[in-house]
This record gives structure tokens, sequence and C-alpha cells, in this order.
């Protein structure tokens, strides 16, 4: 039992052992080790370079970030200088992650997770930035001649947007500098020219001295020959003549060479003179050159810029009124169609109260017509027969049919009535004649069968049988005469 115990105390330290070993993570030289997750200080990760360090499980998590040196071409074209001349600069830069501290964490925070292309890429647009900012506070001049001050410049403003980042610049390379107006290369005819021009006269120098060089020479052999004979043919007369010969001859010799030197002398004066002056008019002429492309720089690439900035301006104003005028369409099509959408549901919820109301006075009707067949029942059961239903029915509409009977006079305009009656005048009944007319009068009103007989209603016996239609008058036979 204590074997067994023993035995898995040794297997749990042993695991143990191994789990923590394999959590304790050593960093290469080329590489960053970038711990993050629980790190103490509060902050955001824990960087190494070099070394080791435990990462705990759960809380802990690490990641790599590679040295390897990045080279980065950058070609670029179109660089505005302080004199708005526009410059190429192809150049190779190198750069890096930095391994200072505090650098490091910039890394960790802003690179952790990104691949080599992605970091180059990234370094890149910040290099081309830089570069434009670092050549337009510079003139073409000090690019072109002072190319420590260009790197200087370049490398601290390239270096401090890379820090920010966690990356350092190694190494920068500027390849040329060219320009497309041809300023530089005025440059460099001019001091070309000026070199060549400096050269010819260091060449006319030397050959004048050798001329004199070479004229002494001869002048000092000569007399030293003069001497030798004076001395050989002293005492004698002829000696005499000789040297007055040799002396005559020596003369002429030292005129001829004085005369040869300074004819030397000045025809190479004449041609530095003449190398200098086309050498000056050429140099004129790249001078012109050179102005007449600074003016083109200063005057019209500002007009070419203005003009873009207009045309840009003119198009932005033409898109703000379009999409103005674009929104007030939509809006009044949205108006429009709410307004079409409200009418139409109005126009269905009128629809829909009128089938409604229709409805309703359809069941009304229908509850009418069924209450009154319950009545017509209800009234032919307490009759206890049909005609006796009728008849009360009648008796019902009675008022009505006295009602239009009376109609028929009530809209008689009648004032005043004057009836002017003797007495006398009669039918034989005994009656007078205003007695007549009143009887006129009344039997002027529709007879009360015939008005029912109108509507389709015959009247009971008891009310009184219609009265017989009046017989037609024979009319009575002519005369003859005889």
């Amino acid at each position: 039992m204590l074997f067994y115990i023993a035995a898995g105390i040794v297997i749990l330290i042993l695991t143990t052992f191994f789990a923590f070993s394999a959590r304790y993570k050593r960093c290469p030289s080329d590489r960053i080790l970038v711990v993050y997750g629980k790190v103490e200080g509060g902050r955001s990760a824990k960087c190494l370079h070099g070394g080791g360090t435990f990462v705990w499980p759960i809380v802990q998590d690490y990641q790599y970030l590679d040295l390897t040196p990045l080279p980065i071409d950058i070609r670029l074209e179109g660089a505005l200088s302080k004199q708005n001349i526009r410059v190429n600069t192809p150049s190779t830069f190198t750069v890096g992650i930095s391994t200072e501290p505090g650098v490091m964490e910039n890394a960790a925070e802003r690179l952790l997770g990104l691949g080599l292309v992605e970091i180059k890429d990234l370094a890149k647009d910040i290099i081309f930035g830089q570069m434009r900012v670092v050549l337009a506070t510079m003139d073409i001049e000090e690019i072109n001649a002072d190319r420590d001050k260009l790197i200087a410049n370049i490398s601290g403003g390239v270096e401090v947007e890379l820090r920010k980042v966690g990356l350092r610049l190694i190494n920068v390379n500027i390849q040329d500098i060219t320009d497309a107006s041809g300023y530089i290369d005025a440059l460099g005819q001019e001091a070309a020219s000026k070199a060549i021009n400096e050269a010819k006269v260091k060449v006319a120098q030397a050959q004048r001295d050798g001329e004199i060089g070479a004229a002494e020479a001869r002048k000092d052999q000569a007399i030293r020959v003069a001497a030798a004979q004076a001395e050989a043919t002293k005492g004698e007369n002829l000696a005499a003549i000789e040297v007055a010969n040799s002396n005559a001859d020596r003369r002429t010799k030292e005129a001829e060479a004085n005369r040869l030197a300074t004819a030397a002398e000045k025809v190479a004066a004449a041609k530095a003179l003449e190398e200098s002056y086309v050498a000056e008019a050429e140099a004129e002429k790249q001078r012109a050159s050179r102005e007449k492309a600074s003016q083109e720089a200063n005057i019209i690439v500002p007009a070419e810029i203005d003009k873009q900035r207009i045309i840009v301006e003119a198009e932005a104003e033409a898109e703000k009124v379009r999409r103005t005028q674009l929104g007030e369409a939509d809006a009044v099509r949205y108006m429009k169609q709410a307004e079409a959408d409200g009418i139409k549901s109005v126009r269905f919820a009128e629809a829909e109260g009128l089938k409604m109301k229709l409805l309703a006075e359809a069941e009304g009707t229908e509850a009418l017509l069924v209450k009154k067949a319950k009545g017509f029942d209800s009234i032919v059961a307490a009759c206890r027969s049909t005609e006796g239903a009728q008849n009360l029915l009648l008796v019902e509409q009675l008022p009505v049919i006295v009602s239009e009977q009376v109609k028929a006079i009530s809209n008689l305009k009648i004032d005043k009535i004057t009836v002017w009656d003797s007495g006398k005048g009669g039918d034989g009944n005994g009656k007078g004649s205003t007695a007549n007319f009143l009887s006129g009068l009344v039997g002027a009103l529709p007879p009360l069968h015939e008005l029912a007989g109108n509507v389709g209603v015959k009247l009971p016996g008891y009310l009184g049988e219609p009265a017989a239609p009046a017989p037609a008058e024979t009319p009575k036979p002519a005369a003859k005469k005889s």
C-alpha cells in the first residue's frame, strides 16, 4: 500500500514538473516573446527579447514577433519640393521591429498577429507620407547637393512615426534624384561647364609655362655655346668676329624666342578667352532654361492647381444640388404615396362602412318583414278567417285613403267666394242655387271606391257600392228641312 502511495506521489510530482516545464517559454535572439492576458502592472502585454518566462495556463498566453529586417522599395514620384518643383526620389528603406523597451510594447499592441507582408505595407505607407513632408521643406539645390542632410531629415521624420507602431529604421539608401522639369540636369550641366572651363584654363597655363621654360632652356644653351666659342677664339681677331657674329646671332635668337613665346602666350590666352566665352554663353542658356522652368513652376503650376481646385469645387456644388433635388423628389414621391395610401384607406373604410350600413338596413328590413309576417299571422288567427283580417287591415288604411281624397282640393287657392242667389233658382228638388254649388263642389272630390281601386284595394260592401256611371245622352236627330 505504501508503495502505491509513493508511486502515485512520484507520478504526480513528475506530471507537475513536465506541465510547468512545458509552460516555461524561452525567447530566441531573432524574435520577441509577447505574453498577454493577466500581466503584472496592469500592462496590456509583457515583451521579452532574450531570456525566458513562465506563462501561466488559462490566464495567460503568448506569441512571437519576428525581428527579420524588411527591405522596402519606395518609388516616390512627383513629390513637391519647397520651390513647388516635382521631384522623383527612388530609394530603398530597411525597417524592422524595434527591441527598445517601450517601443516593443507598441509593436505588441499594433503588430501582434500581422504577417511580414502586412507590416511591410504599413511601414511603406508611413515612409511615403514622411518623405513627401521632408521634401516639401527643402530646396531643390539642397536636395541634389547635400545627400547626407536629405537622408538625415528623412531618417528623423520616418523614425519618429515608425516608433509609434513599434518599428525602427535600419537603413536608408537614396538611389537617384530627378525632376520632370529638367532643373537638376541644368544644374549639373552648369557645374560641368564650369569645371571644364577651369580645366581648360589650367591646361593653357601649363602650356604657357612649358613654352617659357623651353625658351629659357634654349636661351641658356645659346649663351653657354657662345661663351665656349668666345673662350676658344679668344685672343684672335677671327675670334672677335665670331664672337660678334655669335652675339648678333644670340640677339636674333633671343628676339625670335621672345616673339615665339609672346605669340604662344597670346594664342593660348585668346583660346582660353574664346572657350570661356563659349562656356559662359552655354551657361547663360542653361540659366535661361532654369529661369523659365522656375517661372513655370511658380506661375503655371499654381494656376493649374487653382484650376483643378475650381473644377473640383464646381463638381462638388453640382453634386450637392443634384443630391438636394433627388432628396426633394424622394420626399414628394413619398408624400404622394402616403396621400394615395391614405385615400385608399379612407375609401376602403367608407366602402366597409357602407357595406355594414347596407347589411344593417337589410337585416332591419328583414326583421321588420318577419315581424309584419308574424303580425299578419296573429291577425289572421284572431279574425279566424282571411276575409276578416283583410277587412280589419282596410279599416286601418281608411285614414290614409281619406287623406288622399282630401288632398284633391287641399291645394285649391280659394280666398273668398261670393254667391249671388235670389232664392228663386232651383232644380225642382227644393234646392237653391247656393246649395247646388256646394253640392257640386263636394261632388268634385274623387269617390272613395275609385281612390281605393287606384291603389289596388277593393273596399268591402258595408262601405257602400260604387256609383253607376251616368248614361250617355242620346243625340237628338237633326230636323229635316222641307
